[in-house]
């Protein structure tokens, strides 16, 4: 099997999640870009074990692990925020400040 369209594929999702990590200001959809970079690396980490064995698939369901308590924090975080702020918008957003 070939490798070079996976990491290719791989390679271009994670660069969208990036952009969308750095460019975008809404909580969500910054949550959602850091979900498809997670995915990313799990289709990496897939690709790879056809080369090296079943290493890799074993490491996919430990990335899935901690995406899943991501999932759970992060939403709980953002709907947290929402409530106290009434907005998703990171750039409005001081929290920290008495």
């Amino acid at each position: 099997m070939l490798l070079g369209p996976s990491l290719a594929v791989s390679a271009i999702l994670f660069a969208i999640g990036v952009a969308g990590v750095l460019i975008r200001r809404n909580a969500i959809v910054v949550f959602m870009c850091v979900e498809l970079m997670l995915n990313a690396v799990n289709l990496t980490f897939v690709a790879l074990s056809e080369v090296h064995g079943m290493g890799g698939q074993i490491m996919v369901f430990f990335v899935m692990t901690v995406a899943a308590a991501e999932a759970a924090v992060g939403l709980a975080i953002i709907l947290a925020i929402f409530r106290h702020t009434q907005s998703v918008d990171l750039k409005s957003l001081n929290l920290l400040k008495g």
